[in-house]
């Protein structure tokens, strides 16, 4: 498989970097002078294979799915948006049917290439290579989560919620093709980004998962702290100490020549404490490290492909903003805009490149912080 040969012929886009992140709300800001919808993530099923004990919208996942709404009703409200820059295509698990891949998923990114706009899709790649191959030359970022030192963590952390009982031995045989896919993937020329969670589980442990992740030829690794939401809002919560103190010792051990992402983090440039400020300032100066502000609710909506609600995350507890049967994106997002939680939370300070936490990071470490009051520490 030789995906690079494939791209060469499709509309050329600049290279994904880390001084290119089109999924990152920063950049639109900037040009429009406030959000707007850039991004639109479409939730194709609520079918998974695995049952993560961290799953941030295990709750919705089940065993069985109606019929998802008209593909060219989808296309049509995709049209509709007048800056899309991404979509990202997420779960449950999109490969978990191969009818799914070839008569749904597909298209969309056929109609991404086509219009020049980039593609992400979330997937556990435990199942047979071919089903990712099938996109791969259409599709910008192949997103895998990736929490794991051996098949032992793949089998305690990946089936926790699972209604039946799941044998170390099957465990095992999916982590094995879950890593040797990435690594045909990667080999390929499929930009494979590996997503590490921030828990209590992996927190001592990410410079060797860091380690694995380089190995398997990833372009990017992404570290995200975990929240609690759906399965993961029982878990313990690390404290902002513990997540820092994480994040300094994969900074002193990683490979500094592959793109490190940081996503969701608790920290700002507003935040007084000197060990937080000492954090932010090397994490401005590491080379290949960036820090994404939160696209849910700045520049992404999610849709539901069953039901056609919107929601402002994949994993919101609020009720949906609007549906695509009747409105267009466009036009849902402008009621988040005076939203009585949007306007909670919705701060900007240029000088530090910041759009402010989101709504799971306020409620977790700041639910008495007004963001929109302060400024970034000279």
């Amino acid at each position: 498989m030789n995906i690079n040969s494939i791209q060469s012929l499709l509309p050329g886009l600049p290279e994904l970097s880390p001084h290119n992140d089109p999924w990152d709300p920063i950049g639109s800001l900037r040009k429009y002078g406030k959000h707007v919808v850039t991004s639109v993530e479409l939730t194709v099923t609520n079918l998974c294979n695995m049952r993560c004990e961290h799953c941030a919208v295990g709750d919705s996942l089940t065993m069985k799915e109606g019929p998802r709404l008209p593909l060219p009703l989808l296309l049509k409200r995709l049209d509709e948006v007048e800056h899309l820059e991404t979509i990202s295509i997420t779960g449950g698990e999109p490969s978990y049917h191969e009818k799914t891949m070839k008569e749904y998923i597909l298209p969309i990114l056929q109609y991404a290439r086509d219009r020049g706009i980039r593609s992400q899709m979330n997937s556990n790649v435990t199942l047979d290579l071919a089903r990712y191959e099938l996109i791969a030359p259409f599709l910008d970022v192949m997103h895998i989560s990736f929490n794991y030192l051996h098949a032992d963590d793949f089998h305690q952390v990946g089936f926790v919620n699972s209604n039946r009982p799941v044998s170390r031995d099957i465990a095992a045989r999916m982590y094995e093709r879950m890593v040797e896919n990435t690594v045909a993937l990667s080999r390929g020329g499929l930009f494979v980004s590996a997503e590490s969670m921030i828990n209590m589980r992996t927190h001592e442990k990410l410079a060797d998962i860091h380690k694995l992740i380089d190995e398997m030829g990833c372009k990017r690794h992404e570290v995200h702290p975990m929240y609690p939401s759906s399965f993961a809002a029982h878990l313990p919560l690390l404290s902002l100490d513990q997540i820092r103190i994480a994040i300094e010792r994969l900074l002193d051990s990683r490979n500094p020549q592959l793109w490190m992402l940081f996503g969701t983090l608790p920290f700002y440039a507003c935040n007084e404490g000197e060990a937080e400020q000492k954090l932010l300032s090397r994490l401005r100066s590491e080379p290949n490290v960036t820090v994404r502000n939160d696209p849910d609710g700045r520049n992404r909506l999610n849709v539901s492909l069953f039901t056609g609600d919107v929601y402002v995350t994949d994993f919101a507890n609020e009720p949906p903003l609007g549906n695509v049967k009747a409105d267009g994106f466009d036009d849902i997002f402008a009621r988040w805009a005076n939203h009585p939680l949007n306007l909670r939370v919705n701060c900007f300070c240029s000088e530090a490149n910041c759009c402010g936490p989101n709504l799971l990071v306020a409620d977790s470490y700041y639910p008495q912080v007004d963001f929109t009051k302060r400024q970034a520490i000279r």
